[in-house]
């Protein structure tokens, strides 16, 4: 790492089809083994039954599962005086993003059903409802937090 200044963010380009950054963002975290085209594929599909399943935008049914995801506070392990403490800590939005992504993805993959664009639209639907594995994981890092709200003052 270097010491002189701060590593530029590194904007994606925005995606073909929605022309939106966080899209662009979400396939790049859905892809495996360097295969854009089949990831974009996926995720297209993916939107297409959501449509056919919700009869609204499916733009705005991602975005709403993104934001019903994303967690406000998170835990981070502090060592102070040999012991361990769970830290809560405020989640920065591109953070937020990068869990919620990484907590749909990992959700849609463990889902059972018959193609990955069936179960990823099935796992965005059930976040956009707020409910499924995505959001009660969400749920599960926020009572962490509260739960250790105690040590707050170990901040980094």
């Amino acid at each position: 790492m270097s010491r002189r200044k701060e590593a530029d963010k590194r904007v994606p380009k925005a995606d073909p089809i929605y022309n939106s950054q966080l899209v662009s963002r979400f396939v790049n975290r859905m892809m495996q083994r360097g295969k854009r085209s089949t990831a974009q594929g996926l995720f297209y599909e993916a939107l297409t039954i959501l449509k056919d399943r919700t009869k609204q935008e499916p733009l705005d049914v991602f975005n709403k599962a993104v934001k019903n995801v994303t967690p406000l506070v998170e835990v981070k392990a502090r060592r102070v005086g040999g012991s361990t403490y769970q830290v809560p800590v405020e989640v920065k939005q591109q953070r937020g993003f990068a869990l919620a992504t990484q907590w749909i993805i990992a959700n849609s993959r463990k889902r059972p059903g018959r193609t990955f664009a069936e179960r990823l639209s099935s796992e965005l639907f059930d976040a956009a409802n707020g409910t499924g594995a995505s959001v009660k994981k969400k749920d599960e890092t926020h009572k962490m937090a509260e739960a250790n709200k105690a040590f707050a003052h170990y901040r980094y």
